[in-house]
């Protein structure tokens, strides 16, 4: 298999695979414990919890250990609002469901949410933020780069607007971090949510960052663990191996950023090149360096994954946590995508695993299907189709 899907979730590093084996097998000690046990697991949770802060140039002590960016997001739309009504939040129409479902529930609740829209890149106008900011505003979330098209957002000049009016910022950054240089300090990030599946790292665990000063209600309570934020038992093993992915990312994070970056522009100009009535989208340069978005008119996206995946290519259409919606993606449509546009669009994400090999049979195997498709097309007479060979 060409694995192309690394948005959706990578493969397990060797490394953090055998980080992770002892805290499996002998030494499982609760972390709450005070026996030997218990305490070789809470060096190990703390361990890992300064290998997370390094990676954004964090403080250990503002890290909150999640189930991953789901529960982060979660988190912080259920613990910062609760204590501030009547308020408003203000967020994008681009954003994962992580954040538009906890933002419905909130609404359904008489809080306010303002969605803020997007140019046809996927952007937002900063502009637009600040004049949706009002005395009311608990809090503004925006994504760092979005997991479908890959387009990266103005954070600097978000934080910058948020601390003008004096608002906490919140950025999903789970499809950036360990991709991109990401400074919390330098800029000036207030809360960010992690997921460590997304970095090579085991599926089930993630992080929160929250500024030192930042109050967040609890939203799971029992025996007080992480600093009584988030009560349950720790899962040690994963938070094991979190740790030591987020090291692996922040040693590498130049090497691969470029290698990623050399891959997706190999991919992207061999696709627009070869094949006729095909765009690139999100934004051409502010991008996520392993994000390559396209629409190929004529096809329908899903048809295209099922022959991909006979040819043992693994790819989708966008986001694999939505794939049970069965709804048109809200992000191409905040876009300003047709319906025709929004069913040919593929996305294909890289990683630090995949070659140049793989991106050319991916481009071949690509223009025969592409081709065996647009012959059965609707569409077939509204397009030439004609081929770039």
């Amino acid at each position: 298999m060409i694995y192309l899907d690394n948005a959706a979730s990578t493969q397990i590093h060797e490394d953090v695979l055998t980080s992770m084996l002892p805290y499996l097998k002998e030494q499982y000690g609760n972390a709450s414990s005070i026996h030997r046990y218990g305490r070789m697991s809470r060096k190990a949770i703390e361990k890992a919890r300064k290998q997370i802060a390094f990676l954004i140039n964090a403080e250990p002590s503002e890290i909150l250990l999640t189930s991953g960016g789901t529960e982060s997001n979660n988190t912080v739309l259920s613990g910062i609002p609760v204590k501030n009504i009547p308020c408003n939040i203000v967020t994008s129409s681009i954003e994962h469901d992580a954040i538009l479902e906890p933002c419905k529930k909130l609404s359904q609740n008489g809080l306010e949410i303002k969605y803020l829209p997007v140019d046809k890149s996927g952007m937002i106008d900063p502009t637009e933020l600040k004049n949706n900011i009002s005395d009311n505003t608990c809090l503004v979330s925006i994504m760092f780069g979005n997991n479908e098209v890959g387009t990266v957002q103005k954070i600097s000049e978000i934080s910058q607007i948020c601390h003008e009016k004096k608002v906490p910022f919140h950025t999903d950054a789970v499809q950036a971090i360990g991709k991109i240089p990401i400074d919390v300090k330098e800029l000036g990030i207030d809360l960010l949510s992690i997921s460590s599946h997304k970095l090579h790292g085991p599926k089930g665990i993630g992080a929160l960052y929250i500024k030192n000063g930042i109050h967040i209600d609890p939203v799971i309570l029992g025996g007080g663990q992480e600093r009584g934020l988030r009560s349950g038992t720790e899962n040690v093993a994963n938070i094991v191996g979190f740790g030591k992915a987020c090291e692996i990312a922040k040693n590498n994070l130049s090497e691969n950023l470029a290698y990623v970056t050399k891959l997706r522009d190999l991919l992207i100009d061999k696709v627009l090149d070869e094949i006729p009535e095909v765009t690139l989208n999100g934004d051409s340069k502010s991008r996520l360096p392993n994000n390559a978005h396209f629409t190929f008119l004529g096809v329908n996206g899903e048809d295209l994954i099922i022959k991909l995946d006979e040819y043992g290519i693994a790819a989708s259409t966008g986001s694999a946590c939505s794939v049970n919606t069965q709804r048109a993606s809200h992000v191409l449509q905040a876009m300003g995508f047709s319906h025709e546009q929004i069913t040919g669009s593929l996305r294909l994400t890289l990683g630090i695993f995949n070659n140049e090999k793989e991106i050319e049979e991916t481009v071949n195997s690509l223009k025969k299907i592409v081709e065996e498709l647009r012959s059965v097309s609707p569409f077939k007479e509204k397009y030439s189709f004609s081929s770039k060979n």
